[in-house]
């Protein structure tokens, strides 16, 4: 029982033996999404139970059922209320800019730029979590690309102007007001009615989600570029963590290891298929008139690449303090070639 209360408490355990029993609490990912519903869930309720010859049980609870605000995810985290949790990182960055340096609207138009950017920054994501919240870092987790849907036509970025759109994240709308549009923040629940009422007349959000929603019903044009991702880290209270047995730590580690890997093939497969949905009639209720796909045009590719180096870099700059600066041109500068510059 000391046990069982010191994991959940996030206070170290006494007695934490190999060999012996654990139960831990898990908070994970967005309700209702299949990453949740068909990777972390199973992971945590049954596959790290076999994985550790049944010594370990854990009881997961998606963050948003749990009582939680996302916005306190990475404080709870490190004060022990949430042992082991999820959190994501465009939220958590209203505490720490420097969390969502990856996911920065505009910055990674596929899943291949996003695994390069994620490989170079993972190690400094890492340090900032464990040497500024006490929170050892597991996992990194992606949802499908969020993209553009409008209520009528639109050929590329240019054709935005004037328009309101719905968006999640600072990121976003300062990114939606440099091409001229307005931005307006709308829950994921009402968006499909503040389209169809004329509230907005696009939203941003995942390609998969969207389709589910039923975006295809109000929506006549969707963009193929990822305006962002939608990451998540999953970690854990250092206290909790040094209480597991060095064994179960090593378990745990590799497992969520390889749910990670998972999660991103289901990212990158369900992005695809959300633009499939959304474009064709194929898929399970399916929409009676198919959305019109706009693709990623050499004049949207310049556009975004401007849109990352004059307004949305620089206004991350100014959030995240000239320490960034530094950060963005060791981490991430080599590989993509833009230079972050103090204003």
């Amino acid at each position: 029982m000391g046990l069982i209360l010191g994991l959940i408490l996030g206070l170290p355990a006494s007695g934490a033996l190999a060999g012996e029993p654990v139960r831990l609490t898990v908070v994970g990912g967005l309700a209702g999404v299949s990453q949740y519903r068909q990777l972390e869930q199973p992971f945590w309720q049954t596959e790290i139970g076999e994985r550790t010859g049944g010594r370990l049980t854990v009881s997961i609870r998606p963050f948003n059922e749990s009582g939680l605000r996302g916005e306190d995810m990475l404080q709870l985290m490190r004060l022990g209320v949430v042992p082991f949790g999820t959190a994501l990182l465009a939220v958590a960055a209203g505490d720490e800019p420097e969390l969502n340096a990856v996911d920065l609207p505009a910055l990674n138009p596929d899943m291949t730029a996003l695994r390069q950017n994620v490989g170079h920054y993972r190690e400094h994501l890492r340090a900032v979590l464990r040497e500024r919240y006490g929170i050892e870092l597991l996992g990194i987790y992606a949802y499908p690309a969020q993209v553009l849907f409008c209520t009528r036509k639109f050929e590329g970025l240019a054709d935005l102007a004037g328009r309101r759109i719905r968006t999640s994240s600072v990121g976003q709308s300062e990114l939606m007001a440099a091409l001229g549009a307005m931005p307006v923040i709308i829950p994921f629940a009402e968006t499909v009615a503040a389209l169809r009422d004329g509230v907005a007349d696009c939203a941003i959000t995942g390609t998969l989600s969207g389709y589910e929603i039923g975006l295809s019903g109000v929506a006549t044009h969707v963009h193929a570029m990822a305006i962002s991702w939608g990451m998540s880290f999953f970690g854990a209270n250092i206290a909790a963590w040094r209480a597991l047995p060095a064994d179960l730590r090593d378990e745990v580690r590799r497992g969520v290891a390889d749910l990670e890997q998972r999660i991103w093939k289901q990212a990158e497969d369900d992005t695809a298929r959300g633009l499939a949905c959304a474009t064709q009639t194929a898929c399970p209720g399916a929409p009676r008139k198919a959305m019109t796909l706009v693709p990623l045009s050499p004049r949207d590719a310049e556009r975004r690449q401007r849109l990352l180096t004059e307004t949305v870099l620089p206004r991350w700059i100014e959030r995240c303090g000239e320490a960034c600066v530094g950060i963005w041109n060791e981490t991430l500068k080599p590989a993509l070639g833009v230079t972050a510059k103090a204003e």
